[in-house]
């Protein structure tokens, strides 16, 4: 008996050992690709607790998929109070003459306000990362080792840091953006940034000055293409007028002495509305009589109805980031992640804090060194319109479309997780056929569903694999099984030109 003849008797024996028929099934079709997700944002900032079930949350990023679960594990809003303040030259409101300034005292965290925002734009599943409650410092150090923690989570696509508006400069700013920007394309190579501009509310010839100057000149040129910037900030619709009241001032014997100055020259009036002023400061109300002496107060004063729309005002001025990463999720979920995020309305929102015309764009959209900030303009029975799709990488040919980089990261991931299955199969002509057919698939739905460019899957890309194709006999000695990937990957219409041309008129007709 010859080996072969040898070899299939002892399978055959070892195998099956009761006369019988056996039906043996094989797979004709390879594993196949399952395509990553691609908006799932990581929030990193301060709550009002972190907590699951007594459990300590803090430095522990943590999925949630509703603002139900958030106020369950971090809590609600903080509780910001604003002291009165004459001022000058600084004036949110006047009484007799005299120019008063609203401060914020305390409960100054954004992350709360700004989630609203993504979830009323479209955001769903997320993670956050809650790095100290509402008595703990605002700190660049506390907010980047949140990033850190990010590390061994797979899943977020996106990293968000709304609070990086609130650090004392705009160069402790910045080297937290640096560390999301080295985060995303650095260490982890599968997440893209969005920041917001510091004090992005300014017009850009503010006496204090251009703060979209300042953002490119701080942010550096590392990982330029995996971030994205927009300007102007927002004016929003998230704070209600039931959310603010006299409780909210904390100086509250200064705002009773600016009322009395205003209200008590009433005539038969005087007692009944001097009862009224007075309680303000009283610390014993029943929740119901605050109530009622907030509806009171501004029934019978327009400074204090102007007072509490002022801090409403100031709360509800938003950067936008934290919106655009609902804008992104909603996109993503309805058109793919390779149609821009761009031409896209926003929700919740009142005006841009800035008004951009088209000049100011240009330096916006296309600046010499490359540093694109995407607008942010109000249009006519439009509405507030997010006007760019450009990474930082503005300059680049490969890079500089966000939609463009977001899903080469989503082809990247979703091949290198499925092929993770074949890590120690024989480095042979049929593992190269099963991967190159598995990867030829999942690049056809692709492009089937509009994400890469072509008119046949032939001129949208090509797998190759092989040897003399992408390994040597010394890479196979190695254990090295290279696959190279080409793909064609569809870019916006950024710029639409139509002519028009007039003709003659046939006059021998």
């Amino acid at each position: 008996m010859n080996t072969k003849n040898l070899i299939q008797e002892i399978t055959y024996m070892a195998t099956k050992k009761t006369s019988g028929v056996y039906i043996a099934e094989e797979s004709k079709s390879p594993k196949g690709v399952v395509e990553v997700a691609t908006a799932v944002p990581a929030f990193v900032g301060y709550t009002e607790k972190a907590l699951n079930e007594g459990r300590s949350l803090e430095n522990r990023p943590f999925r949630i998929s509703s603002l139900a679960e958030f106020h369950r594990y971090f809590g609600g809003t903080p509780k910001p109070t604003f002291s009165i303040n004459e001022n000058s030259n600084q004036s949110d409101f006047t009484i007799n003459g005299k120019s008063y300034e609203l401060k914020q005292e305390t409960g100054n965290y954004l992350l709360y306000y700004n989630l609203l925002m993504f979830f009323n734009n479209g955001g769903g599943s997320c993670y956050i990362v809650s790095v100290g409650d509402y008595e703990t410092d605002i700190s660049e150090d506390l907010l980047t080792e949140g990033i850190s923690t990010l590390i061994k989570e797979r899943e977020p696509t996106l990293l968000v840091i709304p609070e990086t508006t609130l650090l004392p400069n705009s160069h402790a700013s910045t080297k937290v953006q640096l560390a999301m920007l080295d985060h995303c394309g650095n260490k982890m190579k599968n997440r893209f940034a969005i920041l917001d501009i510091y004090e992005g509310y300014k017009e850009r010839n503010d006496p204090s000055g251009d703060k979209v100057a300042e953002f490119r000149d701080n942010i550096g040129t590392n990982f330029l293409d995996v971030g994205a910037a927009y300007y102007p900030w927002i004016n929003t619709s998230i704070v209600q007028e039931k959310d603010i009241n006299y409780l909210n001032m904390a100086n509250k014997d200064v705002l009773q002495a600016i009322l009395t100055e205003e209200l008590i020259p009433q005539g038969e009036e005087k007692a009944k509305i001097q009862s009224q002023i007075e309680k303000i400061t009283k610390k014993d109300l029943s929740p119901e009589d605050q109530v009622k002496l907030n509806e009171n107060l501004k029934a019978i004063s327009p400074t204090f109805c102007t007072i509490l729309s002022d801090i409403r005002q100031k709360l509800n001025l938003l950067s936008p980031a934290t919106c655009m990463a609902g804008i992104y999720t909603q996109v993503d979920a309805s058109r793919g992640v390779w149609k821009a995020p761009a031409n896209v309305s926003i929700n919740s929102a009142i005006s841009p804090s800035v008004t951009i015309t088209d000049s100011d764009q240009e330096n916006l959209n296309s600046p010499l060194e490359g540093k694109a900030v995407n607008a942010i303009r109000s249009f006519v029975e439009k509405g507030i319109l997010v006007l760019g799709a450009r990474t930082l990488d503005g300059n680049s040919d490969d890079w500089r479309y966000i939609s463009v980089r977001r899903t080469c990261i989503m082809l990247e991931e979703s091949i290198k997780i499925s092929s993770s299955a074949y890590v120690f199969e024989p480095n042979d002509a049929n593992t190269w056929v099963t991967m190159k057919t598995m990867i030829s698939n999942f690049l056809t739905g692709i492009w089937k569903s509009g994400g890469l460019a072509g008119s046949s899957p032939e001129e949208a890309f090509s797998v190759q694999i092989g040897l003399g194709q992408t390994m040597t006999p010394e890479d196979i000695l190695d254990g090295i099984l290279r696959v190279t990937v080409l793909v064609a990957i569809t870019r916006p219409a950024e710029f639409i030109e139509i002519t028009f041309q007039q003709e003659m008129e046939n006059l021998n007709d």
